[in-house]
């Protein structure tokens, strides 16, 4: 049994804003069905191109990997920054000669007086501690180590990742597509939500489904093609999802 760990690491509640938006990512939820299915047989893990994303939904992924009890194997066989590498460190691994880990610190966004921000910095080194438990815990190296790697958002070749301790070897696997780094989720929090709302309201009004465009039949010669109004409709998805992103990019 095999999946994919791929684009951004978010929650199980979030991810379907994602879908809708028809970016790419990987959620607990996905963990569990695979390790459901798999029903205690090997389970084979490719990080492929991820970016990172949610913390704790990253930490999530990472112990349910690491406690599977019929066995874990990683392969990073393209670019594992941030959260992915928390859970690249989930079991034993391999890593294609032209992979990269990438490492860093925890971010976040905040207002308040002093006292706020004092309490976000506190949780914010709180968390780089338990992200630096996983490096550890895989390599054997001090806490103060894995931090100071942290410090400097450092990229990690395939090599130097098997000299450090965070893998097992370098495997044979296949040249990955290059790809620019991203950081942060591509989803802010306010989209997200706006999402939401707007989705729901658009529920309540026409029910499970939006109303789809009058279907007409098509001429005897193209009866096995896909009907007219599927393109229409693609069409009428594409410019509503765009007209969202524009309206609450730009407010």
């Amino acid at each position: 049994m095999s999946l994919e760990v791929k684009g951004y690491i978010v929650s199980d509640d979030d991810q379907w804003i994602y879908d809708w938006f028809g970016i790419g990512t990987t959620a607990p939820q996905n963990i569990r069905a695979a390790i459901a299915e798999a029903n205690g047989e090997p389970l084979e893990v490719e990080i492929s191109t991820c970016y990172g994303g949610d913390v704790f939904a990253g930490s999530t992924i990472y112990s349910l990997l690491r406690g599977y009890q019929g066995g874990v194997k990683i392969y990073i066989t393209g670019l594992a920054a941030s959260a992915a590498s928390v859970i690249a460190m989930a079991g034993p691994s391999e890593m294609s000669p032209t992979a990269q880990l990438m490492v860093h610190r925890v971010s976040t966004m905040a207002q308040g007086n002093h006292h706020a921000m004092d309490t976000v910095s506190s949780s914010l080194q709180e968390a780089d501690k338990s992200i630096a438990a996983a490096y550890v815990a895989k390599s054997g190296m001090p806490e103060k180590d894995a931090l100071k790697l942290m410090d400097a958002e450092t990229w990690i070749t395939a090599a130097r990742a098997v000299e450090l301790g965070l893998v097992d070897k370098i495997s044979a696997a296949a040249v990955p597509r290059l790809v620019n780094a991203a950081y942060g989720l591509p989803i802010p929090p306010e989209v997200m939500d706006k999402t939401r709302a707007m989705l729901a309201e658009q529920k309540a009004k026409h029910g499970e489904n939006p109303p789809k465009p009058e279907e007409k039949e098509a001429p005897p010669d193209v009866k096995d093609e896909a009907p007219p109004t599927s393109t229409a409709q693609a069409v009428l998805i594409a410019r509503a999802k765009l007209n969202l992103t524009e309206k609450i990019l730009f407010l």
